[in-house]
């Protein structure tokens, strides 16, 4: 019995972390990287049944997941490489103030004061474990950050029996999200509806997000901004008629989808 109490009040070496919905695995050693953080704080100072579990028994944190990856990278690798066109520095430095790493928010700071004034590409941040200045930060090509994003759309139009008179306005009923898991978030973040494929690692692929919006321009606006391209685009259609007679209205319903890449 007081081996089994000895257990209970130590974390184990491997940690599991639900964070907003994302789960990460990672060395208990990582998240003690950087002395009097947050996750220093919890991981050292507590014992295991005094943090927040899911339902499978994971450390919970209510944060933004997919921002964590790049919290989690930074206490890894001792450094943070942000893609090109990441449009959440802001969101990323609220992150790190809240997980108490004040390096990395000072970092972020400056490198959001930097992007108002020129385009950056891939920015290297330093962690307080290197002695690397902000004078020595390097902005690097992302290569990774590349990919595609193919968006999709299902709507409907009607034609009355006089073609002249002006077709009734689409109707889309929802656009749909095709892509790798953190290309998706970084393009449309908090917009993105990821409620019918929950829990899906960063670098993980899926087809079932859909916006939370209908407006089709507004998400081309959003792969503009973040240096995404139009590359093809293909569309189906069917014509039926409200009735069977054929001096009815046209019901024309049409799939669309418009492959954009990086």
């Amino acid at each position: 019995m007081a081996q089994t109490g000895s257990q209970s009040s130590t974390f184990p070496e491997i940690v599991e972390l639900n964070v907003g919905g994302q789960v990460y695995v990672t060395r208990l050693e990582t998240l003690t990287t950087v002395p009097n953080s947050l996750l220093w704080t919890k991981f050292t100072q507590s014992s295991p049944g005094d943090l927040p579990k899911d339902s499978k028994g994971r450390f919970f944190f209510d944060r933004d997941g997919f921002l964590f990856r790049y919290i989690l990278d930074y206490l890894r690798d001792s450094e943070l490489f942000l893609p090109e066109f990441f449009k959440e520095r802001r969101r990323l430095q609220r992150e790190a103030d809240f997980f108490q790493l004040p390096e990395l928010s000072r970092r972020l700071a400056a490198v959001s004061k930097d992007t108002d004034t020129e385009d950056s590409e891939e920015a290297e941040l330093t962690s307080p474990a290197t002695t690397t200045s902000s004078s020595d930060r390097t902005l690097r090509s992302p290569g990774a950050s590349a990919g595609y994003i193919t968006i999709g759309y299902r709507g409907s139009y009607t034609i009355g029996r006089d073609i002249q008179a002006d077709a009734k306005f689409r109707r889309v009923a929802r656009i749909t999200v095709c892509s790798k898991i953190s290309l998706a978030k970084e393009v449309f973040g908090d917009t993105l509806n990821e409620s019918r494929d929950p829990d899906r690692p960063p670098d993980k692929y899926t087809a079932r997000y859909y916006l939370k919006y209908n407006f089709l321009e507004q998400a081309f606006d959003r792969l503009a901004e973040a240096g995404f391209h139009m590359v093809a685009c293909n569309s189906t259609g069917t014509c039926s008629y409200a009735s069977n007679d054929p001096g009815e209205d046209k019901l024309w319903t049409s799939y669309t989808e418009y492959v954009f890449s990086r």
